[in-house]
């Protein structure tokens, strides 16, 4: 199986797109658009620090929020998984708030689905649509989500783990925004998690969804722990 880096909205890579900028990513809503990667760096330092944070203290939470509540949902749940206060936690929550927000613009939604999950097992390791309109992704630590060109998804589909076509992969912290196939089955762009049982690492993956009927209660900050999902789905 070939991996490779795609080149910037290479005329070749039909309904790919390749942003600069967090603004970028309303290019989703575009007709012929059926992914959008925003190719961006975090701080080192909060690479770094997530990186070097134990396993167990990792998030592992669900929540359907109103984005300008967000903080106060994510912090008691931050706090009860063990993430050490302090300015790198606060950069993170502040990174996924700003995504929280475009997510909402873009999608219309006033209440967005958020999981922040660790992965150190082979979470959905086969190639597959999503059954969303559409979903944003990015990866803070670990390896992030592969995908498929779309002249290449039949054969995805159909091969799994014996594909040995071109396997495209995001970066860690490069924040993409795929579209499902909930309005026909065969759009979208196929994709998978990486492989991660037997090698010892994790990912932080962060998955942005609109409301759905598999989304938790809407947060209202009655019962701070009561709305939180601490076994979520399907990792993407």
């Amino acid at each position: 199986m070939k991996t490779g880096v795609l080149e910037a909205n290479n005329p070749e890579d039909q309904g790919i797109r390749i942003g600069a900028e967090l603004n970028d990513l309303a290019d989703i809503a575009k007709p012929d658009t059926d992914l959008v990667i925003w190719q961006r760096t975090v701080p080192v330092c909060l690479t770094n620090w997530l990186a070097r944070i134990d396993v167990s203290d990792l998030p592992h939470l669900r929540i359907l929020v109103h984005p300008g509540d967000f903080r106060r949902a994510i912090e008691p749940h931050l706090h009860a998984c063990g993430l050490p206060r302090g300015n790198m936690r606060n950069l993170l929550i502040d990174d996924i708030d700003d995504l929280v927000d475009a997510f909402s613009n873009i999608t219309k939604s006033n209440l967005v689905d958020i999981r922040l999950e660790s992965i150190d097992h082979d979470a959905c390791w086969k190639f597959h649509r999503d059954n969303v309109v559409a979903r944003l992704l990015t990866t803070y630590r670990g390896p992030a989500t592969q995908w498929i060109q779309p002249r290449h998804a039949d054969q995805a589909l159909r091969d799994q783990q014996d594909f040995d076509g071109p396997l495209e992969s995001l970066q860690i912290s490069d924040v993409a925004i795929f579209r499902g196939n909930s309005t026909k089955p065969d759009e979208g762009i196929v994709h998978r998690s990486p492989p991660m049982a037997g090698t010892g690492g994790a990912r932080l993956l962060l998955c942005l969804n609109k409301q759905s009927i598999t989304s938790p209660l809407p947060w209202t900050g009655q019962d701070e722990g009561q709305n939180a999902v601490q076994e979520a789905g399907q990792q993407p």
